[in-house]
């Protein structure tokens, strides 16, 4: 399967955020997403995901032999920087709720005990109300609803940064060993995280996407290439 963004164009007001990005995301792969702070890293994740509407272009996918079709939001999870979670609840009772909701589209489903178990999440904090799980915690469920939902597409953006160092690596692996069935989008400001983690690196710099050359990726010359396509210039 492919994810097909052609000439996506974001505006907020007079300033262009998306220039005409054009790019073609591919399952089984792991992209790094790199950028300046105010790129348009998240905006373009919210246009994917359509949690926001983009003012021109088209994303769709592509699979197998059908001709592409207009992208399945349905099929997209998105792990946000700031977790979105119910504070009322306890982790255990929104794990709950969100099987629920999601039963007929949750495959080979396990207890929330399990799954818990898989994030490392103590047994004394599954039953304590989110509003006092700090921000790693928080990112912990998230990411546990989209490794439950197993979406084709899967946009992170920046969600390893909260993990302790324990945690960051098993997630680092669990994302290598569940890529082949994914297209993942990964959205970091760590260079290091980035050539570790992606099969590729794509820039976005001045409202536009570009695939950097794979070979420089784990050359002395990576920081320094990154660099100059990041550099300052006049309309940043």
């Amino acid at each position: 399967m492919q994810l097909i963004l052609q000439d996506i164009e974001k505006n907020f007001g007079d300033k262009k955020v998306l220039k005409k990005s054009t790019f073609t995301f591919e399952k089984g792969k792991i992209y790094g997403l790199l950028g300046r702070n105010g790129a348009g890293k998240t905006t373009l994740f919210n246009c994917i995901s359509e949690e926001i509407k983009y003012d021109g272009g088209s994303i769709t996918f592509h699979q197998y032999e059908k001709e592409n079709v207009k992208a399945d939001y349905s099929q997209v999870g998105y792990v946000f920087s700031e977790p979105i979670l119910p504070d009322f609840l306890t982790g255990y009772e929104f794990l709950k709720f969100f099987i629920d909701i999601n039963k007929d589209k949750i495959e080979n489903l396990l207890s929330i005990d399990e799954y818990l178990d898989r994030m490392k999440i103590n047994k004394e904090d599954r039953y304590r109300l989110i509003k006092g799980y700090s921000h790693g915690m928080k990112n912990k469920i998230q990411m546990l609803t989209t490794l439950i939902t197993k979406p084709e597409v899967i946009l992170l953006d920046e969600p390893l940064t909260s993990f302790d160092v324990v945690v960051a690596l098993e997630m680092k692996n669990l994302l290598k060993k569940i890529k082949e069935d994914h297209i993942i989008i990964f959205s970091t400001h760590i260079l290091q995280l980035a050539t570790d983690l992606c099969d590729e690196i794509v820039v976005l710099n001045d409202g536009v996407l570009e695939l950097l050359d794979n070979k420089l990726i784990k050359s002395p010359e990576f920081e320094a290439e990154i660099m100059e396509i990041l550099k300052e210039n006049e309309n940043d």
